[in-house]
């Protein structure tokens, strides 16, 4: 601590002095006419001849070696890093006194020509230097390595500047996000916005973010899902709409958990959810194709198969054949509950053989499943808004898709079934009792909405965060939101 602040106080001295030779350390007075990008790409031929003329970047300086009345330096701009020479002789004796006093991590402007080096280095060779900002923290000299990863998280634009693949993965993103965004609108589907403070958290089971409108005096919570809002849009007759939105749930954090998170929802009326299987395996696969040139993706280590067709079970086939549990076993509430008991896990009182399905199936399933895999017919129990399937009420008409042993999706066929919605919505609003944080309350208004006649339809959840970390490789959740939520810093 004692090293860096002495060299905060000697940044702080340098910064003095270029004030003190009448130099703007924080200008807005230059305009780069070039990208460095752009310089690389149209003199990338080491046998074809240099482009003329003089050539304006502007960049922060990441390495600078001074030998005197000369120096060499890589800059950085969002497009990439060049390397520039910088002569006593060229610049002039007041400009080089000036630039011997920039640090590395400063931001500063050069104008020059092109040449190549011995090693066929593409370089500027300055004409003139323009200090642009005055950096007056140092930049790490290694700023990554799990010891740091905290630090990374934090000091997100440090990472940024320090670490090239930590912004290609945010470049990512981007890309899969617009490609999310053309892909559904080109099939007709409409983006829309839905409000982000509800009076009512509905939608998901989930412990939401408590806030208060003073001027309306009333509690509104942060939503933990867009689902019903999106769906109130189907009854006023939008029949294709989606939202790219942020969620929060007042939970934990993990690897695979931020509070504040990406979704993607979309509903289709006069859909089931066997046409969203087919929807997002064109989708994903397209996507995946899209940002990593392959079908075949590598996680962590395993390879990832997202060619089409994706393998599909059913909730009980998939804890037979993948789980192992014995089918007699799975038939009986009794001995599904006692297996559970067995693996430390006890149900509430009022949980049925519904919901012992569902945690078996958690248990046992879910991390085996690393290819793409649409597990169908989740219980009712635990599908409240789901439809019921015709042949078979005790389960309904739901998909859940796995990859890399994770949920990236949740998707059914709509219940539009007033009644029957309320009547849901009831026993879970009777399964959660008075030792909820937020006590759940009955959304009145939802059911009116679809009293007044929802169409067929159905809808989806993909998380977007959790599609990134796959197709950008990344461990942990935290690696792909740009400002991931953490503890307050000790200082």
């Amino acid at each position: 601590m004692e090293e860096l602040n002495q060299v905060l106080k000697q940044r702080r001295q340098k910064a003095q002095e270029l004030a003190d030779l009448g130099v703007n350390l924080y200008a807005n007075d230059f305009r780069p006419a070039h990208r460095i990008s752009e310089v690389l790409a149209k003199n990338d031929n080491p046998d074809a001849p240099l482009e003329e003329g003089i050539k304006s970047v502007a960049g922060r300086i990441m390495a600078l070696r001074k030998f005197g009345k000369a120096a060499f330096l890589h800059i950085q701009d969002e497009s990439g890093r060049i390397q520039v020479y910088v002569k006593r002789d060229e610049v002039g004796v007041d400009a080089y006194q000036i630039f011997k006093k920039l640090d590395v991590g400063d931001i500063a402007g050069f104008g020059g020509t092109l040449f190549r080096t011995q090693t066929g280095e593409l370089t500027i060779e300055a004409a003139s230097v323009k200090p642009i900002t005055k950096s007056l923290r140092p930049l790490p000299e290694k700023f990554h390595g799990l010891t740091d990863v905290e630090t990374r998280y934090r000091q997100r634009y440090v990472d940024l500047i320090m670490n090239p693949e930590v912004r290609d993965t945010f470049r990512k993103r981007v890309e899969i996000i617009r490609l999310i965004r053309d892909f559904l609108t080109n099939r007709g589907f409409m983006e829309v916005e839905t409000p982000m403070m509800q009076a009512i958290a509905g939608g998901a089971t989930a412990k939401p973010f408590k806030t208060h409108h003073n001027a309306l005096g009333m509690d509104l919570y942060l939503r933990i899902a867009p689902e019903l809002y999106l769906k109130r849009l189907l009854v006023g007759g939008f029949e294709k709409v989606f939202e790219i939105n942020r969620n929060f749930r007042n939970e934990g954090l993990s690897t695979r958990h931020n509070p504040e998170f990406t979704m993607l929802e979309f509903y289709q009326a006069f859909a089931t959810y066997e046409d969203l299987m087919d929807l997002t395996e064109e989708m994903v696969s397209y996507i995946a194709a899209e940002v990593t040139g392959s079908m075949v993706v590598s996680y962590q280590g395993q390879e990832v198969d997202l060619s089409p067709p994706w393998k599909r079970y059913t909730m009980d086939e998939a804890i037979i054949e993948v789980g192992g549990v014995d089918k007699d076993i799975l038939a009986d509430p009794a001995r599904t509950r006692q297996l559970l008991l067995d693996k430390g896990i006890t149900l509430e009182p009022l949980a049925g053989h519904g919901k012992a399905k569902t945690e078996l199936f958690e248990l046992l399933v879910e991390e085996r499943l690393v290819n793409p895999t649409f597990v169908t017919q989740y219980p009712t129990e635990v599908s409240p808004l789901a439809r019921r399937n015709e042949n078979n009420p005790e389960v309904t008409d739901r998909f859940e898709l796995f990859m890399t042993g994770r949920e990236i999706a949740n998707a059914f066929s709509e219940l539009n079934d007033p009644i029957d919605q309320k009547q849901r919505l009831q026993k879970q609003i009777d399964e959660r009792g008075n030792d909820e944080e937020i006590f759940p309350v009955m959304d009145e208004d939802f059911v009116r909405a679809l009293e007044y006649g929802m169409p067929p339809a159905a809808g989806e959840g993909i998380g977007i965060d959790r599609l990134v970390m796959l197709l950008t490789d990344s461990p942990s959740i935290r690696d792909v939101i740009l400002f991931p939520h953490l503890r307050a810093e000790n200082k």
